[in-house]
C-alpha cells in the first residue's frame, strides 16, 4: 500500500489540516504542510504514536460491549489531534488548526480510509 498518497489525500482534503501520519507495524509514513514548522521532533511524534497504538489497543477490549472505536480526538492547546485505526496495526494521525472544522476533517478522513481499506487489508496477509 502506497501510504504516501493516502497522506497526500487527507493533507490535500482541508487546509487546516498541519501534519499526517502513517503509523503501521513500526514504520511511520507521513508529511507536513509546507510552510508550517512540527511542534514535534521526529522522534517524539513516534513516540507519540506508539502510545496512541496501546490506547487503540486498549480501546478494542471493549468492542463487544460498546462496539469498534471510529477514532479519537483531544483539543490541546495549540493543535486538535485525531487518530484513526488504519489496517491491522496501523494508525493514522492527523494534526489540525484550532480554528479548523474537525468534524468535516474526521468525515473526509473516514472517506479516505475506507476507500483504501480493501488495499490495506489485502496488503496485511
Amino acid at each position: 500500500m502506497d501510504f504516501d498518497t493516502i497522506c497526500d489525500e487527507i493533507l490535500n482534503s482541508n487546509d487546516q489540516i498541519r501534519y499526517v501520519g502513517i503509523y503501521d507495524y513500526g514504520e511511520l509514513y507521513d508529511k507536513m504542510r509546507p510552510g508550517i514548522s512540527s511542534y514535534l521532533s521526529k522522534e517524539e511524534t513516534e513516540i507519540s504514536l506508539s502510545q496512541a497504538i496501546y490506547r487503540w489497543s486498549t480501546r478494542k477490549k471493549t468492542v463487544s460491549k460498546i462496539g469498534k472505536p471510529i477514532f479519537a480526538m483531544a483539543k490541546y492547546e495549540k493543535i486538535y489531534r485525531i487518530t484513526i485505526p488504519i489496517g491491522g496495526a496501523g494508525l493514522i494521525l492527523v494534526t489540525a488548526e484550532l480554528n479548523a472544522n474537525v468534524n468535516e476533517i474526521v468525515n473526509k478522513i473516514l472517506e479516505i480510509q475506507s476507500k483504501h481499506s480493501d488495499k490495506i487489508n489485502e496488503n496485511q496477509f
